[in-house]
């Protein structure tokens, strides 16, 4: 059965004990790429020493690692991005190749690691799009990095005149072969009421109005419901505008990909709406730190630029928007029995980063996270957030 990304977010949110995440820099072609091989060995003679001393046993670590020394293969570094990351529990494996060098590091904890991943992976700042022209529809979920298209449910028309089968007799399309020849294949072509041309106002608007409502079992009600993502619409301005006018999606964007879909090759498509979303997702960003000023210039309860209040806030679910400075590290613990935080000297091995751990919480309380530098922080604090009550 194929795990979906969302279950392996999740576990990685919610795996707790011995949690190993190791980041490394690749190399992507050339002699380079042999290097790859060589500090993932140094790494993981970093793990297996730092396993010993929180008190595994080598044939524990043996068996925790088989996984990972699986990837060591010529094949597997030949195809890298600039960063791998990878991270081991008992019963948990995943790695990540991406888009972005890391710095070299193995950290053991009660957590994984996961900063690093914002926004690449856990905020992917994800997207639909909906191509839309009245010979085909298409519908995909996309990211900054990759696309794919989705299957769309049997009560969303693929056409319009798919769409119109099934309207009165009187509204419907004749219809005959320009090639009578099976074995020549067949085209046809649609006859009287406008087909094909904007005139045709009433048949297009029911066609994107069934459209919409098949889209609506995937964004409002269905399997991607709990998704909620930032909708781009590809098509003339026509049929755009229509569209428009006839959906309730709440997170449909007004700037699309405009021309035909068809006559488009999905990278540039890709491309296209990725810059409207980047556009959104920026401003999205820019509203919620304004807020966090707005907040703190009323000084109105709901914010919070002290990390140990913030650590508790997102244990317990308050945590709405987090703030977190990208590079930065501050060891410590938190008790929930005693709702307690105590900090630790960065020197000490001990402990686990708070600003992970708060990350992790807030993740996992439908909260969001956002990474700048520590320079670009309000007070050039190291985290702060809007908390929900």
């Amino acid at each position: 059965m194929t795990v979906s990304k969302a279950d392996r977010i999740n576990s990685l949110l919610t795996t707790t004990g011995t949690c190993v995440s190791i980041y490394m820099p690749t190399q992507t072609a050339g002699p380079e790429t042999r290097q790859n091989p060589i500090r993932f060995k140094n790494l993981l003679s970093q793990t297996q020493e730092k396993l010993i001393q929180t008190g595994w046993q080598k044939p524990e670590i043996a068996d925790l690692l088989q996984p990972v020394l699986e990837l060591d293969r010529n094949e597997f570094w030949q195809h890298q991005q600039q960063g791998l990351a990878i991270f081991i529990a008992p019963n948990l494996f995943q790695f990540y190749q991406l888009p972005e060098s890391f710095p070299e590091q193995v950290i053991i904890s009660t957590h994984f690691q996961l900063k690093p991943l914002i926004p690449r992976v856990l905020n992917d700042q994800q997207f639909f799009l909906l191509a839309l022209s009245q010979n085909q529809v298409r519908f995909f979920q996309g990211s900054r990095y990759a696309i794919e298209e989705i299957q769309l449910p049997d009560s969303a028309p693929t056409s319009l005149a798919e769409a119109l089968k099934y309207d009165d007799p009187e509204e419907q399309l004749q219809a005959h072969t320009a090639n009578p020849n099976p074995a020549a294949g067949q085209s046809m072509i649609y006859h009287g009421q406008g087909v094909g041309t904007t005139d045709n106002k009433d048949q297009i608007r029911r066609f994107l109005q069934n459209v919409n409502r098949g889209l609506d079992v995937f964004l409002e009600r269905g399997i991607m419901a709990d998704e909620r993502l930032p909708l781009v619409l590809a098509g003339v301005e026509y049929l755009v505008s229509m569209y428009q006018r006839v959906s309730q999606y709440s997170h449909l964007l007004e700037p699309a990909v405009m021309g035909n879909p068809e006559h488009t090759p999905i990278e540039e498509l890709h491309q296209q709406a990725w810059e409207i979303v980047m556009d959104y997702f920026e401003q999205e960003q820019h509203q919620t730190l304004t807020r966090y000023h707005e907040l703190i210039g009323s000084q109105a309860v709901g914010t919070s630029a002290d990390l140990e209040e913030i650590v508790k806030a997102a244990y317990y679910g308050r945590v709405d928007s987090l703030f977190i400075a990208s590079g930065e590290k501050h060891l410590g613990q938190f008790d929930p029995k005693t709702n307690q935080v105590t900090t630790q000297e960065q020197s000490q091995s001990q402990g686990q980063d708070l600003l992970n751990f708060a990350t992790i919480h807030t993740l996992l309380n439908s909260g969001r996270v956002y990474v700048h530098e520590l320079a670009e922080m309000p007070d050039h604090r190291q985290a702060v957030a809007i908390l929900r009550y």
